[in-house]
């Protein structure tokens, strides 16, 4: 019978009485005692982040959320995953994307533009999944009061159409002669009301006059594009209108054939040929965003959030495009200018 004893484990140490064994049963059996104390919930959850976007040139604004995110301890693969999705301005399809991540149950969705917030802002009606929009040039399309939304909303408003008169100024500060504008833009975009108020508020100070240039789909871009000729116009303005940005290179290679001065809402779009603008940074305003997700996480309510601002505005020109449409820029004006791209 003695074959079938079980010897016991402190049979060897007979031989040795070293204490470092009894230290690693004691430490094994404290890690032990911490880890049962954190729930499952805790040690497992992972954070579902829903991204809507409506157009390639705002990417970037996720990008700086997600670099935030990172630093402030959320970690792909171990407690957060992102669903990104561009609907390149298909308005049926950001439609169907908002709702499929409804469908998904994420535990949030960040947006880009007014346009993706208007969209998730409806999906989401009803449902406990909160909504941070790192951008809305329309903010009140969104919320009532500054000082929180009352719904599902949180994040900050680029004041976009409130710089409209900046960028009209700036405008006559680059092409002083400028008299007769052409504005491209959709008019069933949500901005659309709100971008033409702006405008015709604006525009008679700087003694501009304007023409609107209805795009309907981006197909249609190509071909409005040709009818803003230097024989009608002195200027384009682009503004903070999405199906528009979708399709903004067009834009460019007609002002620059054309020799004419493009005045764009959106700083990425200055890299991307426009000659000038005045406006947030979208890097930055993701990154602010960032820091309204973590506290939605750690439990403050979307509604609760204050709506933020841009930390900086910023004064950003293209001296290449500058060159090519024949535009010489003043000294002081590139002194000035937070970031010149040459």
């Amino acid at each position: 019978m003695r074959s079938a004893m079980i010897t016991p484990l402190t049979h060897p140490l007979r031989a040795n009485r070293s204490p470092i064994p009894k230290l690693l049963i004691l430490w094994t059996i404290a890690i032990a005692l911490v880890t049962s104390t954190v729930s499952p919930a805790e040690a497992q959850r992972i954070y579902n982040i829903g991204s809507l976007n409506t157009g390639d040139s705002f990417i970037n604004a996720f990008e700086g959320f997600r670099e935030r995110m990172t630093e402030l301890g959320y970690r792909e693969r171990q407690n957060v995953r992102y669903q990104y999705y561009n609907s390149r301005g298909n308005e049926e399809l950001l439609r169907t994307i908002a709702h499929k991540l409804v469908y998904d149950k994420v535990d949030l969705i960040v947006t880009s533009s007014t346009t993706a917030t208007v969209a998730a802002a409806r999906a989401t009606q009803g449902t406990p999944i909160p909504v941070v929009f790192l951008s809305a040039g329309n903010s009140q399309k969104l919320f009532k009061s500054f000082s929180g939304s009352g719904n599902n909303l949180a994040g900050i408003s680029s004041a976009s159409l409130e710089l409209t008169g900046k960028r009209f100024e700036l405008l006559k500060e680059l092409a002083p002669r400028t008299k007769k504008v052409a504005i491209p833009l959709d008019p069933n975009g949500v901005n659309y009301n709100a971008i033409v108020a702006e405008v015709k508020a604006t525009a008679p100070r700087f003694g501009l006059a304007y023409s609107e240039i209805h795009v309907h789909r981006v197909e249609e871009i190509s071909t409005i594009a040709r009818s803003m000729t230097r024989k009608k116009y002195d200027a384009i303005y682009h503004p903070p209108d999405s199906l528009v940005t979708e399709g903004v290179e067009q834009v460019v290679d007609q002002a620059i054939k054309e020799k004419l001065p493009l005045m764009t809402s959106l700083l990425v779009n200055v890299r991307r040929g426009c000659l000038a603008t005045y406006a947030a940074d979208y890097p930055a305003l993701g990154k602010q965003a960032a820091a309204l997700a973590d506290k939605i996480f750690k439990g403050i309510k979307p509604s609760e959030l204050p709506i933020e601002l841009p930390y900086k505005l910023h004064l950003v020109l293209n001296l290449q495009t500058a060159r090519a449409i024949d535009l010489k820029i003043a000294k002081e004006l590139l002194l000035r200018a937070d970031q010149v791209f040459e």
